[in-house]
C-alpha cells in the first residue's frame, strides 16, 4: 500500500549513530529536514543539506540551547490533524510547514546519574525538555507523524520508505507506544535522582515502576512461559554483573541469584552460601572462603546438588577445584584467580559470575516492589540488623561469646529462608535449615533431620528462628536435640511458657524484637 511520502522531518539528535542513513533516505525522496544546530553540523559534514530550527523560527537558540525547539512553528506543525481542514488553514496562513517525521533522542540523564561524575546542578542539565516534549507531540498525533527516538528503529523507517514512500499506521502506532515508554522511563530515572536527594520518610503515594529490557531468556519458571530479565531505572547489580563463562542465565537462575547475591552479602565479607530454589541450604563464615565452602556444603551436600554458590570474596585456585567436584548452576562472587577461571572452563555450562564491589559494599535501601497478578505489593526494604545490637537476654543463663556469635549470624541466614525457618549453627556455619513449613515445629524437626543426615552433632548448636514461637513445642525439640541457645523476636502470648521451657532444659534465649519473615 503506497503511504503519503513524508515532505519535512525534524531531526534534532544527541546520539548521530545511523542517522546519515536516514537522512539520506529522506532526502532521497524529496523530503525536506529541519535540524538543531548540533545536528546540521553532523548532516554537513557527511553531504546532507537541512535547514537549520533557528532560521526556520526567526527565533535564535536561547539560554544557552535550552529553548530552541519549543516554538509554535514547530510544535503547531508537528500537532496539526491532517483530516482537520481548519488545522491546515492556519498552518497555510502563518507559513508553518507540517512534520510529517520527528527524529528526536534524549539528553543522557540516566548514563550521567548511573557515572556518579556529576554534582546536583551539573545533573539537572542533562534534563531534556526540548527533546521529551517533540516526542510527546509527536506520539500524540501518531495519525499523520512518525517519531523515532532510538537508531535501532531507523533501518525499519527505510524499508518501510523503499516500499511504500512513507511510514505506514501500524509503524506509526508502535514507534508511538516506544516513544511514550521512551518518555516514562526517562522521567522515572528523573524521579529516581529527586528521590535520592530527598527520600521517602514513608511510603509515596505512588510508585512509578518502570524497567528496560536486559535480555530475553529461553523460557520462565517452566518451559511454556515466555520471560525476560529488566532493569530498573536504578542501577542494578543483578544486570551488571560480568559473565565469564556458561549458558544464558534463565528465568529460575535470575530468582537464586536474587536470594545469592543477597545472602552472601548479607553475611560479611569471605563467607560462601549455598541456595537451591531461593532458599539456602548451607552457609559458612569460618573465616576464609575455603573453609566456608567446606562447612556450607557440609550442612546439605545432597540440596546443593545443581544450586548456586554466593561468594563474598575471591575464589581461588584451591576453592575452584573443589567446586568443580560439584554439579552447580552459577556461581558468583567478588573475584576470582585466573586459576580459577581457567579451571572452571572444564565445565562449559557453568555460568560464572563476577559482582563488583560497589554492589557488596552499597547497602541495600529504598523500597521493595512485587507485583501479583493486577496488584504491586511495596513495602520498605529489610535492610540491616540493628536488633543485634542489644538483643534482650530473657533466661536466667545468658548466652557464651561463641554461642552468641553463632545466634548472631544464624540470624542472618534466617532472614533468607522461607519462613517458616529454623536454622541451626555454630560458630563456624550452618548445621541443619529448615525452611518454608506451615508449623514452625515442623522446620524445628527438619532442621535437626538434616542435621543428623549430613553427620553434624547438635551439641552445643544454636538455633535462630524467624518469627517468635507460638508454642513451646518448638523450644523443647530443639533442646531435646541437643540445642544450648535460641535466638527469636519473641512477642507470643505464650513468651513466658516459652521462657520457662528454655530456663528448665538450661537453654540461653534471646529476643531481637524485629522479625525477619520470608514469603516469596
Amino acid at each position: 500500500m503506497k503511504e503519503n511520502p513524508p515532505k519535512t522531518a525534524l531531526m534534532s539528535v544527541t546520539d548521530k549513530t545511523n542517522l546519515v542513513p536516514l537522512a539520506q533516505s529522506l532526502v532521497g525522496i524529496g523530503c525536506k529536514i529541519l535540524s538543531s544546530s548540533g545536528t546540521k553540523k553532523h548532516l554537513a559534514d557527511n553531504g546532507i543539506e537541512s535547514i537549520e530550527i533557528a532560521q526556520y523560527t526567526g527565533s535564535e537558540e536561547l539560554l544557552g540551547g535550552r529553548v530552541k525547539t519549543l516554538h509554535p512553528k514547530i510544535h503547531a506543525g508537528i500537532l496539526a490533524d491532517r483530516a482537520d481542514s481548519d488545522h491546515l488553514s492556519q498552518l497555510l496562513e502563518r507559513e508553518i510547514l507540517p512534520i510529517d517525521i520527528v527524529v528526536v533522542n534524549l539528553y543522557p540523564f540516566r548514563e550521567k546519574l548511573a557515572s556518579g561524575k556529576l554534582n546536583e546542578a551539573e545533573l539537572c542539565e542533562f534534563i531534556d525538555i526540548g527533546g521529551i516534549t517533540l516526542i510527546r507531540a509527536a506520539a500524540k498525533n501518531y495519525g499523520s507523524v512518525a517519531v523515532l527516538t532510538d537508531p535501532a528503529q531507523y533501518g525499519d523507517a527505510i524499508a518501510d520508505l523503499k516500499a511504500s514512500g512513507g511510514i505506514s499506521l501500524d509503524t506509526r502506532r508502535r514507534l508511538a507506544k516506544e516513544a511514550f515508554g521512551v518518555t516514562s522511563s526517562y522521567d522515572a530515572a528523573i524521579e529516581s535522582f529527586f528521590r535520592g536527594m530527598v527520600p521517602d520518610t514513608e511510603l509515596p503515594d505512588r510508585v512509578t515502576i518502570t524497567m528496560d529490557r536486559v535480555s530475553s531468556l529461553r523460557y520462565g519458571e517452566n518451559p511454556h512461559q515466555a520471560a525476560a530479565v529488566y532493569r530498573t531505572v536504578d542501577d542494578s547489580a543483578l544486570v551488571s554483573f560480568d559473565q565469564h563463562q556458561g549458558k544464558e542465565l534463565s528465568y529460575n537462575n535470575y530468582l537464586d541469584l536474587v536470594g545469592a547475591f543477597s545472602l552472601a552479602r548479607d553475611m560479611g565479607k569471605r563467607s560462601v552460601s549455598i541456595l537451591k530454589h531461593t532458599n539456602p541450604c548451607g552457609v559458612g563464615w569460618c573465616g576464609d572462603e575455603l573453609s566456608a565452602f567446606r562447612r556450607a556444603l557440609a550442612t546439605d551436600r545432597v540440596s546443593a546438588f545443581g544450586g548456586i554458590v554466593g561468594v563474598n570474596g575471591e575464589v581461588g585456585d584451591e576453592l575452584a577445584a573443589e567446586m568443580n567436584q560439584l554439579f552447580l548452576e552459577v556461581i558468583l562472587a567478588r573475584s576470582y584467580s585466573a586459576g580459577a577461571l581457567g579451571a572452571f572452563k572444564k565445565k562449559k555450562n557453568l555460568r560464572v559470575l563476577t559482582i563488583p564491589d560497589l554492589y557488596w559494599d552499597t547497602p541495600n535501601a529504598g523500597f521493595s516492589t512485587v507485583i501479583l497478578e493486577r496488584i504491586g505489593l511495596v513495602q520498605a526494604v529489610d535492610s540491616g540488623f540493628p536488633e543485634l545490637d542489644a538483643p534482650e537476654v530473657v533466661t536466667k543463663r545468658a548466652p557464651t561469646d561463641d554461642e552468641m556469635k553463632a545466634c548472631a549470624m544464624g540470624w542472618r541466614v534466617a532472614k533468607h529462608v522461607k519462613s517458616n525457618a529454623i536454622v541451626i549453627a555454630d560458630a563456624e556455619g550452618t548445621v541443619g535449615i529448615g525452611a518454608g513449613q506451615m508449623s514452625r515445629v515442623d522446620s524445628s524437626q527438619i532442621a535437626t533431620r538434616k542435621a543428623y543426615d549430613a553427620g553434624m552433632s547438635l551439641l552445643g548448636k544454636v538455633a535462630a528462628s524467624d518469627a517468635f514461637f507460638p508454642f513451646a513445642d518448638g523450644v523443647k525439640t530443639l533442646a531435646e536435640s541437643g540445642i544450648t541457645a535460641v535466638i527469636q523476636p519473641g512477642g507470643s502470648i505464650r513468651d513466658k511458657e516459652v521462657i520457662e521451657a528454655a530456663d528448665a532444659a538450661n537453654v540461653a534465649m534471646m529476643f531481637t524484637g524485629r522479625r525477619h519473615f520470608r514469603h516469596i
